[in-house]
């Protein structure tokens, strides 16, 4: 019986690292988009669908799919004929998603990691580093600096 009971427990905990892992992607695509935008903002006064699109390069629907999503979540607002546009949620998103790249690129970086691919890399591992790394990161590259 212990065996089962052992067994159920390892089953409860891989399914809550699965469930984990699921959240991060789904927190990481929402991440990207506000990110993005706040990007276009800056650069054009606006975010428009079909630029997020080209710049994330999803078809149209999808990235109106996740703007819908963006919306729901209280991360963003649209306005016909202007585009799309952060709340302060959104943007803080946008601002704590750009500076976890910035630490993780420094990191890469610092590390001896060429530049293309420290880029590269960054944009992934940004979504996938807890709090505690991240901040052993930024305290690393102090020292190094």
């Amino acid at each position: 019986m212990e065996d089962d009971s052992e067994s159920m427990e390892n089953c409860a905990a891989e399914a809550d690292r699965f469930s984990q892992a699921r959240n991060q992607r789904s927190q990481a695509l929402l991440e990207d988009y506000t990110e993005l935008i706040a990007d276009l903002i800056a650069e054009h006064g606006e975010a428009r669908i079909t630029d997020i699109a080209r710049h994330m390069g999803v078809a149209h629907p999808t990235a109106t799919k996740a703007i819908g999503r963006l919306k729901r979540e209280g991360l963003a607002t649209s306005r016909p004929y202007r585009g799309v546009f952060l709340t302060a949620e959104g943007e803080a998103m946008a601002v704590k998603a750009r500076e976890r790249h910035r630490i993780v690129l420094e990191l890469l970086l610092a590390i001896g990691v060429p530049a293309d691919a420290a880029e590269l890399d960054a944009e992934g591992i940004e979504h996938h580093v807890s709090e505690e790394t991240l901040s052993a990161f930024a305290r690393f590259i102090a020292r190094s600096s």
